[in-house]
């Protein structure tokens, strides 16, 4: 069964060679706020971004989990950790079941390519064989309602079209796990219902979503338990009613506080 576990997982980036950037400098003693919020730190000589503090969760099979906070929050950066295209500097992190994440919709796209040629490329970046992608590519091109635009490049179609393809092409096979950002919500409405129907049905099969996103109106839709979190920590997890509720004060109950 599809599950997740994250025992204190911590992430830095360090930003080498500070010294020669006013602009950094100018940060680091001017930003209380920001040292508050131990986003952006020291570490010798060189500027370090704290993107995760000690983050630790667990994410059962059959859950549809949202992450909702601010920009810099921290929302995007746990998702690329989820999908293994970020290490961890720290913390434990177990994901068990198949990943396919709707992160960046140019991902392993090539624009001079056409759409079928695209199928073809991103099903082989994701680790599809060339056989189940010739014998998905059909049901992937229904799916899109491109028609004849599969047959132009990538490049002509605008940022809906592209967002319709990648969609398809990542969700043609069934994941266990499917981690989404906030860019699918940009969609036509009646394309986000057509989605919304596909996830739900992956979903009911007991497999795993973790949506981020900053409208209380669409986790409210999509999920059932949410984690808040702030530079880079979860400052309060629960029923997704309950977490909306607090969301909106601005003030995370200090007993869950980090």
């Amino acid at each position: 069964m599809a599950d997740i576990t994250l025992a204190n997982i911590s992430l830095r980036f360090p930003l080498y060679r500070d010294n020669s950037r006013s602009l950094k400098r100018s940060l680091l003693s001017a930003g209380k706020a920001i040292s508050r919020s131990r986003t952006i730190s020291k570490d010798g000589s060189h500027t370090v971004v704290n993107a995760l503090n000690n983050v630790s969760c667990r994410i059962e099979h059959g859950e549809r989990v949202g992450l909702i906070g601010t920009n810099g929050a921290g929302k995007s950066t746990l998702l690329r950790v989820l999908a293994g295209i970020y290490e961890p500097t720290s913390g434990d992190i177990q994901v068990d079941g198949r990943v396919s994440a709707l992160l960046n919709i140019g991902l392993g796209a090539d624009p001079d390519a056409t759409g079928y040629d695209n199928i073809l490329l991103r099903g082989l970046y994701m680790g599809f064989t060339p056989a189940e992608i010739r014998k998905l590519a059909p049901s992937i091109a229904e799916f899109t309602e491109l028609g004849d635009f599969l047959d132009l490049p990538v490049r002509t179609y605008s940022s809906g079209m592209s967002m319709r393809l990648s969609f398809a092409i990542a969700t043609a096979l069934q994941p266990e796990i499917l981690l989404m950002d906030e860019w699918i919500m940009a969609s036509d409405r009646r394309f986000l219902n057509k989605a919304r129907d596909r996830v739900d049905s992956f979903v009911s099969r007991s497999q795993i979503l973790v949506l981020a996103s900053h409208s209380p109106q669409i986790l409210a839709q999509w999920c059932t338990r949410l984690i808040w979190m702030d530079s880079g920590s979860i400052v309060m997890h629960g029923e997704t009613d309950s977490v909306l509720k607090q969301y909106e004060t601005g003030e995370p109950p200090l007993a869950q506080a980090s």
